[in-house]
């Protein structure tokens, strides 16, 4: 991971933000102390852990119109018990 992904998740990619191999050399009011960097880099990494299961999940899930085909055919009860599976598999946080 490096400190460019942190920022451009951390302030929405706004312009005005440089980095350098690994080094900010551009940010608005000044560069940022190492300590808000590492604030922000725990801040990233602890919301990657929490989306984790949600890319987890989608990857597992089966496509959209073959859910929409299992509820046609077989119903929502039926569709809900399918993906129940994948939700057991990669609950929330």
């Amino acid at each position: 991971m490096s400190i460019a992904e942190v920022i451009g998740w951390k302030f929405n990619n706004q312009s005005g933000m440089t980095t350098i191999d690994g080094v900010i050399t551009e940010f608005p009011d000044g560069i940022p102390s190492q300590s808000d960097q590492d604030l922000w880099t725990t801040e990233y990494e602890a919301h990657l852990v929490s989306i984790k299961y949600s890319e987890n999940r989608k990857a597992e899930y089966p496509e959209i119109v073959d859910q929409l085909d299992d509820i046609y055919h077989n119903g929502i009860e039926a569709w809900k018990a399918t993906i129940k599976v994948t939700k057991d598999k990669y609950p929330k946080p």
